[in-house]
Formats: structure tokens, C-alpha cells, sequence
């Protein structure tokens, strides 16, 4: 309902073009720090890679380290969207650890980001060096983990892994394989690393599973 002296609420033009050109620039960041690490990005690169002015892409962020700070924080949503997002689509169990796993895997091989996993490549990067960038890197491996965590701790409540399961070990063994394949496909540019992966998860859930055979097998 509308009334005397009310108006309708316009976007304003100029900031969704902010807006637009932001997507723009930090869908090439992602791709950018992917491959060559955060220290890659710069100004003037994605200025002319992109055909922007070089002040304008500086007032998107007002430094170096907020454009690489902003890069983890698109790479984190992207993996919410495309790894953490579509587990949730089963009920806490052995399957959604396993259906959480191949998401993991589909997203490195499917080359989401050119780099295979992008923050595989910012840890090695960032991992010895103190300040904003490294503590924004250390809460996304964090927050990775403790998700891959509570979802093997959620499959052992419901009882579909032994009670005696230790969530954060499994995790990280779990955690483990997925990288180890990640970092073999992408140094040698093959995918067999990836069926390695999955072999190993699948025979590592079976050892814990109430129900092996709840567990699918890897053709």
C-alpha cells in the first residue's frame, strides 16, 4: 500500500555497477591466487586483465591486503556453495560423511577454482607468515575441519559409526586423503589421484561403519 508522500525506493545505478565490478574483480582474484598465491594479486595485473582503470579497481578495497582478504572470503563462499551446501541434502549418517568427501573431491577435480583447491594453495603460502591474511586463512582450515568433524561426529551419534569412533582423528585422516589427492592431480595433471582417494575414504569409513556395507563401493 502506497500513500501521499511516500515514494519508491530506486537502486542507486552507481553502486550496483560498484557492485557488478566487485563480482567481476574477485571472480578473477580467486582464479588468480588459485594458481599463483594472494601475493600474485596487484592493481595494476587486474586492471588490464579485466580493462579496468587501475583507480577504480584501488577503490573497490583501498589496499593490498584487504583485495587479498576479500579473495579468501569469495573462495570461502564459493566452497560453502559447492562442497558444504550439497552435503546437507542427506540426513546425519556414514553416507552424507561420504557424500561430504566426494563433494570435497568433485570440487578439486572439477577445477572450480584453476588451482584445484584454492586454499591447498594459500595455506603453503600464508602458513609461516603472521598478520590479518594468515588468521583469515587459519579460520577457514579451522572451520573446514570442524565441519568435516561434527559431520563424523553426527554419524556416530545416530549410530551409523562405532561409538568408539574418534571424530576428530577420523576427520583428519579423512581431511588428509582428500589433499593428498588434490596435490597430486594438480602437480602431475591427472585424475587417477582422485580414484586413490576415494578408495582409501571408502575402506577408512568401512573400518568404523556399524554397517559396512552402508559404505559405496568405488568402481
Amino acid at each position: 500500500m502506497t500513500g501521499e508522500g511516500t515514494s519508491t525506493a530506486r537502486p542507486d545505478g552507481r553502486v550496483e555497477r560498484g557492485n557488478r565490478t566487485r563480482r567481476l574483480v574477485l571472480d578473477r582474484t580467486v582464479e588468480i591466487a588459485s594458481v599463483e598465491g594472494l601475493e600474485a594479486l596487484s592493481v595494476g595485473r587486474l586492471a588490464s586483465d579485466l580493462g579496468l582503470s587501475k583507480s577504480g579497481v584501488f577503490a573497490l578495497f583501498g589496499s593490498k591486503e584487504e583485495m587479498q582478504l576479500a579473495t579468501v572470503r569469495e573462495a570461502g563462499r564459493v566452497f560453502a556453495d559447492r562442497v558444504i551446501r550439497p552435503s546437507t541434502q542427506d540426513p546425519a549418517g556414514v553416507l552424507r560423511v561420504w557424500r561430504l568427501c566426494e563433494a570435497w573431491l568433485e570440487y578439486s577435480r572439477g577445477r572450480v577454482f584453476p588451482g584445484g583447491c584454492f586454499f591447498y594453495e594459500v595455506i603453503a603460502e600464508f602458513d609461516a607468515r603472521p598478520g590479518p591474511v594468515h588468521d583469515a586463512v587459519v579460520r577457514a582450515q579451522r572451520d573446514w575441519s570442524a565441519y568435516v568433524e561434527r559431520t563424523v561426529a553426527e554419524a556416530r551419534d545416530v549410530g551409523e559409526l562405532r561409538a568408539d569412533v574418534d571424530a576428530p582423528q577420523l576427520a583428519f585422516e579423512l581431511i588428509a586423503l582428500m589433499e593428498a589427492a588434490n596435490g597430486v592431480a594438480v602437480l602431475r595433471g591427472e585424475e587417477t589421484a582422485y580414484r586413490r582417494a576415494r578408495v582409501g575414504i571408502a575402506a577408512r569409513l568401512r573400518t568404523v561403519a556399524a554397517d559396512p556395507l552402508r559404505v559405496p563401493q568405488v568402481p
